[in-house]
């Protein structure tokens, strides 16, 4: 299994913080997080609110835990209520189900770890995720399956 490396989660994270300053989206915090839910690198802009990181944490560690994003796990919170609660116990609470949680994925489209983004709506934290995942030269779900590569990119 490959890691994601150290200068891959910084060029993440810049990029992540470069394109949000260009939106003007309000302030943001982003973790990278290695496949196991490892943080690898953190950052929180000036003005983020207090627990940016457990949100930011708590969105990689759902894409890692159920293996898609997280727009698609605030989905399955709505369809399969029960199912989701179980999810929440069973991870002590760490699965944050609001968008903006992505896998990360290497040129074959192996996961090498999460990203999460919090601080804005939830669709501009997804935005920046894929944004920032494809600016440090790696795939997102959606690009992986053009490599063939079996992705969930729904809850079916």
């Amino acid at each position: 299994m490959t890691i994601i490396s150290m200068k891959e989660a910084d060029d993440i994270l810049n990029a992540v913080f470069i394109k949000a300053r260009e939106l003007k989206l309000r302030p943001i915090s982003a973790v990278v997080a290695e496949p196991g839910a490892i943080p690898k690198a953190y950052k929180k802009e000036d003005g983020s609110a207090m627990l940016r990181f457990e949100m930011a944490m708590g969105k990689a560690y759902a894409a890692l835990a159920l293996g898609r994003s997280t727009s698609l796990i605030v989905e399955r919170a709505h369809e399969r209520p029960l199912f989701m609660s179980f999810m929440f116990k069973a991870s002590e609470d760490k699965i944050f189900a609001e968008g903006g949680g992505m896998l990360i994925r290497d040129k074959s489209g192996e996961v090498i770890g999460a990203l999460g983004v919090t601080g804005d709506t939830a669709a501009n934290d997804e935005l920046l995720c894929a944004y920032a995942i494809r600016a440090a030269g790696l795939l997102t779900d959606h690009d992986a399956v053009a490599l063939g590569v079996e992705v969930r990119l729904t809850n079916i």
